[in-house]
Formats: structure tokens, sequence, C-alpha cells
């Protein structure tokens, strides 16, 4: 069960569920459990632990170099026939259950699919834009729980603040994958720029968070709740962001993923306290 529960990323899809959650809350103002925001966490658990493992299926190779001991499949610790199992019932369940919801959640399913599945071979060895693309999709549960409850709109400011995040992790974990990407041929952003200029960027688009995330709740009506408790994912993102500007790498993903949690929180607060 270990093993299973680190191919799909299980604390990952917790926190793409609690976005789902929040941005439906966002959307209507109050803390609710409609069986629409509900079938949307589970598309969007089940959709990311596609996203998840398909990504380890194609990077069997790498991982054998960056994370022999951490990844299931480069580890031999599941099987092949396990991770396709995921993919397919995953990519089963997820359109299933957005479907139950809405035509337009079934799309929007249908999109974050494709891009996933185009993620690893063909996005990912493309400088920045397999980043983009990428921090676009894990970034969207704040949306897809906003359309779920029937108001896409309230979740363009979350969505656009998470894909900021999740933007310079996606950096940061190329930094982390160089020695692997090398092996296997891929040209990520610090293979094609260089590791350093890499890092300064990520670290660029951390500044960038900062001002985005005060003017764009501001603009949006966030109530004074949001401010108080976003400043502690604010000065995450700083520090993150020094870090990355000195060279250093290690550990500013997860920083970045409790600032994502604490973020969440903050955009909740914001509009239902």
């Amino acid at each position: 069960m270990r093993p299973l529960l680190r191919l799909i990323r299980a604390p990952n899809l917790l926190i793409a569920a609690a976005g789902v959650l929040a941005g439906g809350w966002i959307a209507l103002g109050r803390i609710a459990l409609p069986k629409e925001l509900l079938f949307a966490a589970i598309s969007a658990i089940a959709i990311g632990a596609v996203g998840n493992t398909w990504n380890d299926i194609r990077d069997v190779a790498a991982d054998r170099v960056n994370r022999p001991g951490t990844r299931p499949l480069a580890a031999g610790q599941s099987s092949r026939r396990v991770a396709d199992g995921i993919v397919f019932d995953g990519s089963v369940i997820g359109l299933a259950f957005a479907g139950l919801v809405s035509g337009w959640l079934f799309l929007a399913a249908l999109g974050a699919l494709a891009v996933m599945f185009a993620y690893s071979p063909l996005l990912k060895r493309r400088p920045l834009l397999g980043n983009v693309a990428v921090a676009v999709v894990a970034g969207s549960p704040p949306f897809y729980g906003a359309l779920a409850a029937g108001a896409a709109a309230a979740g363009i400011v979350p969505w656009v603040l998470a894909a900021l995040l999740h933007l310079v992790r996606e950096v940061v974990k190329d930094v982390e994958d160089e020695p692997g990407d090398r092996t296997i041929g891929r040209r990520t952003l610090p293979i094609a720029l260089g590791r350093r200029p890499a890092m300064v960027l990520a670290a660029g688009v951390g500044l960038l968070f900062v001002p985005a995330s005060l003017l764009l709740p501001r603009n949006a009506g966030y109530g004074g709740a949001y401010f108080v408790i976003a400043l502690v994912a604010q000065m995450a993102v700083l520090v993150a962001a020094t870090w990355l500007l000195l060279g250093k790498v290690e550990r500013v993903s997860a920083l970045l993923k409790g600032a994502m949690v604490i973020g969440l929180i903050a955009l909740v607060a914001g509009k239902v306290a």
C-alpha cells in the first residue's frame, strides 16, 4: 500500500482536493458540501493520480538517477501493470464524476487529462512551455471547484495565484532533476539556459507572486482576513525566492507547498469569514 500511495503522490492529491473545496467555498461564500463539490473533489483526486502515475511511467529512466529509492516504479516496488491500471481507472473515474456535475466540468477534466498525457512525452522537453502547462493544470483545482459550484469566475484569482506558485515549483523540480533529465536527453529549462539562470527565473516568478497576491484579491473584493493570513504564505515565498537567488534549491519545493496550503486557507477566509 505504501508504494501505491507514493506512486499516486497521495499528499499532493489531498492538497488538490482541498483546492477544489476551497474554490467551491469561495464561489458559494460559505462552507458547504453539496454533492457537486464532493464529486468535483473526487474527480480531481482521480485525475491527479493519473497525472502523477503517468509521469512516473514516462520518467522511469530519469528517476533511476534522480530518485532511485523514492519512486516506486524506478525502485521496482510497483509494477507497470499496476501503474497502467491506475491511469485507466483514474481517467474513467475522473471523467465520470466530472460528468455527473456538468458538461463544462467534464470538458475541464478532459482538457486537464490531455495536458497531462502530453506533458512527459512532448511538453516537458520544451523549456518553459512544459513548466507553464503543468503549472496551469496543477493550479486549477480552485477554479475546478468554483466551476462545480456554478460560479467559475470566482475561481480565476485563486487559479492565477496557485499557478504562479506551481510554476516556481516546477522550475525548481527541473533543477533538482537535471542529472536524470540529461541522462535521457531531455532539454529542460536548467539544461537549456543553465542551472543558475533557471533558479533566477524561478525566484523572479516567486517575487512576482507577492504583489499579485495583494493586488488581485484586493480587486476581487477579498476581506481583511485574507490579507492577514496570506502574510505567512507571502513570507514563505520570499524566503524561497531568496534561497533560489543564493543558489540553494534544497527544501524550496516543500516550502512552496506549505505556502500553497496557507494561501488556500487565506483565500477561503477572505470570502467566507
